[in-house]
């Protein structure tokens, strides 16, 4: 295969909603450059890009997948996404890597709401971006009102390079960049160029003069020129449109029909021409601080993007070759762990297809296999060059799940398969919480669980059952009590004697010491699951030996650890020791530990007692019109509502709701905003639970 050089590799990721046609798009483009000999379609289950099990079956796409095509000397990495937001890490991977993107927006509906979604992801990477309406020719296509949707979506740098009309019957699409017709045949494919219509010449000479001055106001120069002469000439425009693009304020429209081949090859010649290479773009920084040059003469480096799992290979990582360029065999420092990977074999990848390359260069993206001890995130370097490019910033998971194999003989493939479906894609992850004693699997959404559960079953074997997770609520106390505990056991030879006399009270931070006590000593214990234990030693006259006050505190700990109210943790309590009793020969550390746990358990049930339970922080994003049943929803979840801000034509609602009343609240906004709402939660703090609600967890307790 040819090798080409940092300028004239494209690195596009096709992004948009569900049913969008970017699939199709992919496919189009790859038959067009004759990579394929016949177009597959999704109907069909036989495209390059969906070809996993799981994507035929729903014929939708659910992994992001790395395609390549050639164009006029030009080298076009495409990677095609899905366009369900349940799969955003597949997108977050991608634009990492993406050095354009192409957001296709289907004709028929305009900016739909994976558009949305997935736009809001995209301007956060201010990653240079045009836009494509697709299938112009369905009977149902509104390619104004799409348009115009673009324009509320991103503001008014959207602007027409094509529009489409139809004359006798045939499809055409008007150029306003070359300020030429094309006018398809019905099996689509290479159009004829004419002279634009005269009846057509108004309107173009407009937008084509639009498009001269959004293109010049990005450059002084180009500004300079426009102003001289009163035009600019094609090359001039493309330069002027790849600066509006390299700024994210210049964001071209195409429109094509990717089903029946329209318009792919003259987005492909763009692509090529104007859409800005790695090269293009301002100098990485690294961890360290230091520029990574997309040069061939600069350092290698290699970023690792994506990990795939297939049956017959084994483990394939994809990357980005930042720096430098990289050959078979080469030996790379992982700049993580310091190991070093030899990389025994590079491809090109499309779909499941792989093309043996012997070398890629600065910009390229490609793929190697069974690597020891590197995945998603890391970096592969030339040993001792210092550089380790940042990792993806994945977004927190949405939604949680106690998840358990249904044969408990199957616990331990089960957590081997979670692992390698987290290496596959970050935004799952598994935690064992000790607290719960439950295994939590977190997720971005119900239809990516599901996706989770399917390849366990068809592709592990495993049948495994999701539940409702355990609330780790803690246990406190509100005033103070005073109590003492007698253990005295005798079972032949030396007994067991031990007796102490404690008093707890809430404890808070700055908080006076306690009046009334000869204090001795004092320890501060900040707890593991948060809050604190202080200990006071008050004992006076020796009534309770200095030796056997660890075991006092190791009692009360212990009850702290499963608390009296649920077995839930407590926290944020004082106790002060200041009597007891002990024996010359049956006292002992166990005696004293069983003692002080049954007077601290006492005394916290007289101390009024009270649950505290997780409060999220909640950040909701919905179209202005249905903020209302929005917020009627929040306040059925005893959500305190801080905060509502404008975000163009969406509202953002910031709450705090209990974590208890956020169960399945994915599904539950999808059903209300028709899946135009979105929501991001983290963990605040703890606070008082209601009366109600606790008592009937104490019930459920007991």
């Amino acid at each position: 295969m040819k090798i080409y050089d940092d300028k004239h590799i494209k690195n596009v990721a096709f992004v948009g909603a569900n049913k969008s046609g970017k699939t199709t798009l992919a496919e189009t483009m790859l038959f067009e450059a004759g990579l394929v000999k016949r177009r597959g379609s999704v109907e069909n289950k036989n495209t390059v890009s969906d070809y996993h099990e799981i994507e035929q079956e729903r014929e939708t796409s659910i992994f992001a997948t790395p395609l390549h095509t050639e164009w006029r000397n030009y080298k076009i990495n495409i990677i095609d996404t899905p366009g369900l937001d349940d799969f955003i890490g597949e997108i977050a991977s991608t634009m990492r890597v993406a050095d354009s993107i192409v957001t296709v927006v289907n004709a028929q509906h305009g900016v739909e709401v994976g558009t949305e979604i997935i736009w809001n992801y995209v301007d956060r990477f201010s990653k240079p971006t045009l836009f494509v309406i697709n299938q112009i020719d369905n009977p149902n296509a509104d390619f104004d009102e799409s348009f115009k949707s673009i324009v509320d979506l991103v503001g008014n740098n959207a602007i027409k390079i094509q529009y489409p009309l139809v004359i006798d019957g045939a499809q055409c699409i008007i150029d306003v960049l070359k300020m030429k017709l094309y006018k398809f045949g019905p099996e689509g494919g290479k159009p004829e160029k004419l002279e634009i219509p005269a009846d057509q010449l108004d309107l173009a000479n407009k937008l084509h003069n639009e498009l001269v001055e959004k293109a010049a106001e990005n450059d002084e120069d180009l500004m300079e020129l426009y102003f001289d002469k009163g035009e600019l000439n094609e090359d001039e425009m493309r330069e002027g449109i790849k600066k509006g693009m390299l700024n994210h304020e210049l964001f071209p429209v195409f429109c094509i029909s990717a089903l029946n081949d329209m318009g792919s090859g003259r987005l492909m010649g763009f692509i090529d021409n104007v859409a800005p290479s790695a090269a293009d773009l301002k100098p990485e920084q690294s961890v360290e601080g230091a520029s990574i040059e997309c040069k061939v003469d600069a350092p290698t480096s290699l970023f690792i993007f994506k990990t795939l799992y297939e049956p017959n290979l084994g483990q394939i990582s994809f990357f980005k070759v930042k720096s430098g360029e990289v050959k078979q065999n080469d030996k790379l420092e992982n700049s993580r762990n310091e190991e070093i990977e030899i990389l025994n074999q590079l491809y090109i990848m499309d779909g499941k297809n792989r093309e043996p390359v012997e070398k890629l260069s600065a910009g390229d993206i490609g793929a190697t296999l069974k690597l020891k001890y590197t995945e998603t995130n890391d970096t592969l370097r030339t040993k001792d060059s210092n550089i380790t490019i940042k990792p993806i910033q994945y977004p927190d998971p949405r939604i949680r799940k106690c998840v358990n194999a249904v044969d408990k003989n199957d616990e331990e493939k089960l957590n081997e398969a979670l692992k390698r479906i987290h290496s596959q894609d970050p935004t799952v992850t598994i935690q064992y919480s000790t607290e719960l004693k439950q295994q939590i699997l977190s997720c971005q959404g119900e239809l990516h669980l599901a996706t989770i559960n399917w390849m366990l079953q068809k592709i592990y074997g495993i049948k495994a059952e999701f539940e409702q997770p355990r609330i780790a609520y803690r246990e406190t106390i509100q005033r103070s009590a005073t109590t003492s505990y007698k253990h005295k056991k005798q079972s032949g030879g030396s007994g067991q004697f031990g007796e102490v006399h404690l008093k707890i009270e809430p404890w808070f931070e700055g908080m006076p010491e306690p009046e009334g006590f000869n204090i001795r000593g004092k320890e501060e214990i900040d707890l593991e699951w948060g809050g604190k234990l202080v200990f006071y030693n008050c004992i006076v006259g020796g009534v309770i030996d200095t030796r056997y006050l660890p075991s006092v505190l190791k009692g009360c700990l212990e009850v702290m650890e499963e608390g009296p109210l649920t077995g839930s943790y407590a926290r944020d309590i004082r106790v002060m020791v200041f009597d007891g009793k002990m024996h010359s020969v049956d006292s002992n550390d166990i005696s004293f530990k069983i003692a002080a746990a049954h007077a601290f358990k006492a005394a916290f049930l007289q101390a009024k007692p009270k649950l505290l339970e997780p409060i999220n922080e909640l950040t909701v994003k919905v179209p202005e019109e249905l903020m209302g049943n929005v917020m009627t929803d929040l306040q059925s979840r005893r959500s305190i509502i801080l905060g509502m801000d404008s975000d163009g034509r969406y509202q953002t609602i910031k709450a705090k709701t209990p974590l208890a009343e956020m169960y399945r609240y994915s599904t539950t906004l999808r059903s209300i905003t028709q899946g135009r709402g979105s929501f991001s939660t983290k963990f605040s703090n703890f606070e008082l639970v209601p009366n109600n609600v606790q008592d009937e967890l104490i019930k459920k307790e007991k």
